[in-house]
């Protein structure tokens, strides 16, 4: 099954290529199934954004369109995250990952590293995911990848549950975060531009559905109250993309805990938007 946003059959003609990660093994959450993501967003993508007319079915776009050329690589295993980045990025493409849990983020920015040097990583989350006692999980990625990005350029948006070890690592590597209580109370043009001015070239976003109020997307792992909206959400990460991204991921849906399937679909909708926004 391919993501409805699929228009070519040829990876050596694309620009942009989704890849399914179906992995939750690096998760210690209670609630399960993230590992069912990949398969339900495409699935959810063909049920909700397209339109059955008499003869045929219609795309339902963003306004923008999609210009790019898109090709769905299919699933792949957790241990073959790092050729199939580099591939991709050897290759002058844009990978599109879809998780599983946020753990996978690690492998796919240390192979991006590997090609273009220290990202600047937007990572969109809850949590700040910053545990440095524990590593090689879910909750201990941004520590994890802090040998490939560049730190001084990076941000993290929507945090509003952070464990004191990860208070104190933030404030140790004077890491810039956006709360949703900043978006409230800055607007999101103050926002927006607050962020455009902090990151730098190679921006990887990296996108947690808990970043998003669970009003908006309960179909996640760790859902936390008082978060983002989804349309807050997308006016920054579209501004982002389209000032350049080197890649780009969505993690932590999961399906069995979704609510008539309103994540998976909002998953699709942001991938969409992503695809409408590339240079």
């Amino acid at each position: 099954m391919k993501i409805c946003w699929a228009n070519t059959e040829k990876f050596e003609e694309s620009d942009l290529v989704i890849i399914g990660i179906p992995d939750e093994s690096k998760s210690h959450a209670l609630r399960k199934g993230t590992s069912e993501a990949p398969h339900r967003i495409r699935e959810i993508s063909i049920i909700r954004d397209t339109y059955k007319h008499e003869n045929f079915v219609s795309l339902g776009y963003p306004l923008g369109g999609i210009s790019k050329k898109i090709y769905d690589h299919g699933n792949i295993s957790r241990n073959q995250v790092g050729d199939t980045i580099d591939r991709i990025v050897s290759s002058s493409k844009i990978p599109i990952s879809i998780g599983g849990d946020h753990s996978i983020t690690t492998a796919i920015v240390k192979a991006i590293s590997k090609k273009k040097g220290p990202v600047s990583l937007v990572y969109f989350d809850a949590h700040p995911d910053f545990v440095s006692s524990v590593s090689d999980y879910y909750g201990s990625v941004f520590y994890d990848v802090m040998p490939y990005i560049d730190i001084k350029s990076s941000v993290q948006i929507g945090i509003r549950t952070p464990e004191k070890e990860e208070i104190e690592n933030l404030k140790k590597y004077d890491v810039t975060v956006i709360t949703p209580y900043d978006i409230a109370n800055d607007g999101i043009k103050k926002t927006t531009d607050t962020i455009m001015n902090k990151i730098g070239k190679n921006v990887y976003v990296s996108f947690d559905m808990d970043a998003i109020d669970p009003a908006y997307a309960p179909g996640v792992s760790v859902p936390v109250p008082l978060g983002i909206n989804s349309v807050e959400a997308m006016i920054i990460l579209k501004s982002i993309t389209k000032y350049g991204i080197v890649g780009f991921d969505i993690m932590e849906v999961c399906p069995n805990y979704d609510i008539k399937d309103r994540t998976s679909h909002l998953a699709s909708r942001i991938i969409s938007e992503v695809a409408s926004s590339v240079n």
